[in-house]
């Protein structure tokens, strides 16, 4: 297996990539896969693959940083992993299953949705109302006490629409390898009423172990696939994304401590449409 330093250019990238996606929240896969597809010309689904791999890295150098301040609702995670790991093998089932152009067409569409699911996201007063009426409530099945103290009492709301969102997005993610942290987290907030910070973290850990069950699927069919250039050339991508994603998925939290988190999401909603748009005229 013959390895190559061609792909050098990837860590830089990535550490940009991985910056930006942890201080958003947003899975990095989101931007590797285009990247893959457009620039490196790898077949969708190989692209989609290699993504979630250096994903898998990058949330869970994020995750680390969660798990240590103890934000993380593990049962409530344990709860939506039972439906999001069955979307993520259903998708990267159905992904290995479609020609190139119609996984484009799926990816571009796909894309699309999530941007605009970002966009109206982009209500932080609306957050602020909901945390300060969870808050409010007099009576809570759920208390969380952070490293620092903070104490987040809560019930959850309508959790069978935490588990669709869960199970659709786990589907999104196994396909294109986008969707799950992006629709996960702002409905756990807004339709199940859990305070933000513990959405974010949870919605974290159950992307990091479907994003694991889904990329080790890939890496099965890169091991076993007929062409062994495959996974010399995924291999040879992965040695400079995965060090890039760690290095910034420590530096994301730092950079959002100084930006806008609204104005970032605003700027990548934006910049989803458009690849989409751009995905889709690739297939015409």
């Amino acid at each position: 297996m013959a390895l190559t330093t061609e792909y050098w250019f990837l860590f830089p990238a990535a550490i940009a990539i991985s910056t930006v996606a942890m201080a958003s929240g947003i899975g990095g896969a989101v931007f590797f896969s285009p990247l893959f597809i457009i620039v490196l010309k790898l077949e969708p689904s190989i692209a989609i693959g290699t993504a979630l791999i250096t994903e898998l890295f990058g949330f869970a150098s994020g995750l680390s940083a969660y798990w240590r301040r103890r934000l993380i609702d593990f049962r409530l995670g344990r709860q939506l992993l039972v439906f999001s790991i069955p979307g993520a093998i259903f998708g990267s089932l159905v992904s290995d299953a479609f020609p190139a152009a119609v996984l484009n067409t799926i990816f571009g569409t796909g894309i699309i949705f999530i941007g605009v699911q970002l966009y109206l996201s982009l209500r932080r007063d609306e957050v602020e109302e909901l945390d300060s009426r969870v808050r409010s409530e007099e009576r809570h099945e759920t208390v969380l006490v952070d490293r620092a103290g903070n104490e987040y009492a809560y019930t959850i709301r309508r959790p069978g629409q935490g588990r669709m969102f869960a199970a659709i997005g786990g589907a999104f993610l196994g396909a294109i390898s986008v969707g799950l942290a992006e629709l996960q987290e702002y409905h756990l907030i807004a339709r199940c009423r859990v305070p933000s910070a513990v959405a974010v973290a949870t919605s974290i850990f159950v992307v990091v172990v479907s994003v694991l069950v889904a990329s080790v699927g890939h890496f099965y069919h890169f091991a076993t696939s007929a062409d062994a250039g495959v996974l010399s050339q995924v291999l040879s991508i992965v040695m400079f994304t995965i060090p890039g994603v760690i290095l910034g998925g420590q530096l994301g939290p730092m950079v959002q401590a100084k930006v806008d988190p609204d104005r970032v999401k605003l700027g990548i909603a934006v910049l989803f449409i458009g690849v989409g748009v751009f995905m889709l005229f690739m297939v015409l």
